[in-house]
């Protein structure tokens, strides 16, 4: 009953975007490693970049009607698909074939050698009955917890993939809670009539009375409970991502549908050669840590030619969390990410907040992000530790980006950057400098450029720490068309060079106790006055071209604090 409701509600809430952009699907079971090459992906690399492994399978298939799957939307049919894996497993691996039709289930676990390959209109839906999905030890937000299996789940597998044209649905909506400021009138009251419970402000709705519970006794995803018992307690809480898929070698994801997923969509922890193409990721916009794709500690990996349209981070790196991410010690290293669309999601590209093992050597290109919340969004904190370096993003569009088009957050906190009713965060500015330790995040090394902007309401923000300051950033050849400029704060070594930046209100350009920034060829609208701002008792050493002003004196605001020598006109 409760699947039925849920999944009517969904179809009366939509998504954010309806119509998808056409991309290429393979509907061969394994493309080669060379259609990579054939299309460009490891073109102007900026490191040295290894070929990415693909699986390879046997040619043997099966159907999973052959076991005695029903596709009547109905019958669960997780023993068959299981039956059927067994049997390509015992042949040595291949192909377990999914036709045409709307396939209940369980679990879908995993095994080595096993490619999972969709027919045009073949549906997998995901049982909404919590007691298909055991609790086990995994990791979520980067901490090393107790959570419900993943519908999609396998673990230390090699030649893995899913393929073909179907679509894979988590049933989400049997799992999320549901903010109603986020609903309309006749959303919430149809979502009130499915059942579950209300937050005690009646703000809040959750599916159920454990979900409710595991809300209220914690604020946080992943609680630190004593034992197992406790985390059973509360089992609806802890709502699953769909696609988990930890520590496997040789990962395909080519051409189908991942949507509607209880927590994150797609999340490889500590996988290494990891191909995703052609796919499409959807959630609700409202959908609570919806994440698209959360790449944790991997090695090795290529995401192109896809569409994200998600409630939360579309393409996000990630490498644990404080302490367990330290003491994993595993990087994010060695991606490219090429060819995709954002349509909503609070970070087009992302990496963070959760990046305390360390994300090296990515490099990102022709991507187009519209209407994301942030469209280029780097986060961290205190306590993470981990070093974020050698990012190259380039060609990169961007259309009605509600905040900034580029943010380089600090100060994270853990929210939404778009605040919701009754939340009062704000830019955290002025902070006492704290000793530097291994918990102290570090982002320094990231390059972009031939980045274009329009109709959005900040061009970028770039704050450090008062004790590590982002450091080593360029920005070159870029049209920023926002409402506001540029904030920097607590930077050292900035670049920008060729840069315009279109702000309707407030100067281009805020530099705030940073030094070593070096800005040539800034142009901006003429009735801008001052253009640059520099504040600051730290600021130094802050090079302007003079050949960018009409009139340096009006157009360069020095603050009374700064030292006398700390900007210069060349």
């Amino acid at each position: 009953m409760r699947l039925a409701v849920m999944l009517a509600l969904a179809g009366s809430l939509q998504f954010a975007c309806q119509s998808q952009p056409v991309v290429i699907t393979g509907s061969e079971a394994t493309v080669s490693a060379a259609s990579a090459d054939a299309e460009g992906i490891y073109d102007n690399i900026e490191f040295d970049m290894p070929r990415v492994a693909e699986p390879e399978f046997a040619d043997y298939s099966v159907s999973i009607t052959d076991f005695g799957a029903t596709g009547d939307g109905k019958t669960k049919n997780t023993k068959a698909i299981a039956d059927a894996i067994d049997a390509v497993v015992a042949k040595g691996g291949g192909r377990v074939v999914i036709p045409r039709g709307l396939w209940l289930t369980g679990p879908i676990v995993l095994k080595s050698n096993i490619n999972i390959h969709t027919e045009k209109g073949a549906m997998v839906i995901f049982s909404d009955d919590f007691d298909d999905y055991p609790l086990i030890e995994t990791s979520f937000e980067g901490l090393n917890t107790w959570r419900c299996m993943s519908p999609i789940y396998g673990k230390g597998l090699e030649n893995i993939a899913f393929t073909g044209d179907g679509v894979f649905d988590g049933s989400g909506g049997a799992w999320r809670p549901v903010k109603k400021s986020k609903m309309t009138d006749s959303q919430w009251k149809s979502l009130l009539k499915s059942g579950g419970v209300l937050s005690d402000d009646g703000r809040i709705w959750y599916p159920t009375e454990a979900s409710k519970k595991g809300a209220t006794m914690s604020n946080t995803n992943v609680p630190q409970l004593a034992t197992k018992a406790d985390y059973e307690a509360i089992k609806e809480y802890f709502r699953p991502v769909m696609v988990s898929l930890v520590e496997c070698k040789k990962v395909l994801l080519d051409g189908p549908t991942f949507q509607n997923s209880p927590a994150w969509n797609i999340h490889p922890l500590m996988c290494e050669d990891i191909t995703i193409r052609n796919i499409t990721v959807r959630n609700p916009w409202f959908s609570q840590n919806g994440d698209g794709l959360d790449l944790e500690s991997c090695k090795n990996a290529l995401v192109y030619n896809s569409s994200f349209d998600v409630g939360d981070d579309a393409i996000c790196f990630k490498s644990g969390k404080d302490k367990d991410g330290r003491d994993r010690g595993i990087p994010t290293e060695n991606v490219i990410v090429k060819n995709n669309v954002v349509y909503h999601g609070h970070g087009g590209f992302v990496i963070g907040s959760e990046m305390s093992g360390g994300v090296r050597n990515v490099h990102v290109s022709n991507c187009t992000f519209m209407g994301t919340d942030v469209g280029l969004r780097f986060k961290s904190t205190r306590g993470r530790g981990g070093v974020v370096e050698n990012i190259w993003i380039s060609n990169i569009d961007m259309i009605n980006i509600p905040t900034e088009a580029i943010r380089f957050n600090m100060f994270y906190g853990g929210k939404s950057p778009i605040p919701e009713e009754g939340d009062e965060s704000g830019v955290q500015t002025g902070q006492e400098m704290v000793p530097v330790t291994e918990e102290t995040p570090s982002f320094r090394n990231i390059y972009m450029k031939n980045i274009t902007v329009t109709g959005s309401n900040t061009a970028a923000f770039f704050q450090g720490l008062p004790e590590m300051s982002l450091q080593n950033v360029s920005l070159e050849n870029s049209i920023l068309e926002t409402e506001k400029g540029i904030t920097m704060i607590d930077s050292d070594a900035i670049t920008f060079k060729n840069v315009t930046i279109l702000a309707e209100d407030g100067p281009a350009l805020i530099i705030y106790n940073s030094k070593n920034v070096d800005v040539k060829g800034l142009a901006y609208k003429n009735s801008q006055e001052p253009v640059v701002k520099v504040l600051g008792q730290k600021s130094g050493n802050i090079q302007l071209d003079k050949g960018s002003f009409t009139n340096a004196g009006a157009q360069v605001y020095k603050g009374k604090e700064l030292n006398g020598s700390a900007v210069s006109l060349n």
